[in-house]
């Protein structure tokens, strides 16, 4: 009896710990800023930050069981060894807020200070997730989202991710003041800017 072959992506190790490392670093930033500061994310991330508010449920199995649907949805399209880091990058996500659950927040001072919260809560997540992308995987379930919905409608992927950030900050306003969605709303911006930068870091003399 003939079986069909399992396609096993060949994965780096070095890129799945970096994967692991980096999502570990933004479940950080997310524990100890966003999830005290009333200064939220788009997309997985704010949903999961909402999930916890109205439902406690706990963001350490939230962010796998969403980020892996997503994954499941953009297999076809981002290909096996994208979602390898990718899964990678979700367990490093759950372990490390499994682990800072355990312990109060290191700057509960931050939660007055929603400008703040908004700059070093960026740096958090865009640095995590630039460094995951620069390996091949992604932090969260958007990236794979993203491509999924534009690969079935045409949409280009930048609108997408607006569309799912937008969504899910307006969602955010049954818990969060409308000033607060403001800071939110900046620091989606600055750690996109943060994530392309890190992307485009020694590329460009390389590729000169």
């Amino acid at each position: 009896m003939n079986f069909p072959k399992l396609h096993i992506p060949k994965l780096k190790f070095s890129h799945c710990l970096v994967a692991f490392l980096a999502s570990a670093l933004q479940a950080f930033g997310m524990y100890n800023i966003h999830a005290i500061s009333g200064v939220t994310e788009g997309g997985i991330f704010g949903l999961i930050l909402l999930l916890d508010h109205w439902f406690s449920l706990s963001p350490a199995v939230t962010s796998f069981i969403l980020n892996a649907a997503c994954y499941g949805l953009g297999f076809k399209t981002l290909g096996a060894t994208f979602v390898g880091y990718s899964l990678a990058a979700a367990c490093g996500y759950s372990a490390c807020y499994a682990i800072c659950e355990q312990f109060p927040p290191l700057w509960p001072q931050i939660a007055s200070m929603p400008l703040l919260a908004a700059i070093v809560g960026a740096l958090f997540i865009g640095i995590g997730a630039g460094l995951c992308v620069r390996v091949g995987g992604a932090t969260s379930g958007d990236d794979a989202l993203a491509m999924s919905v534009q690969h079935l409608t045409g949409i280009p992927v930048e609108r997408v991710y607006m569309a799912s950030d937008l969504t899910v900050l307006i969602m955010s306003l049954s818990y969060i003041p409308f000033k607060r969605i403001a800071y939110s709303i900046l620091t989606v911006l600055l750690s996109g800017q943060i994530i392309g930068l890190i992307q485009r870091i020694g590329k460009q003399k390389a590729d000169g």
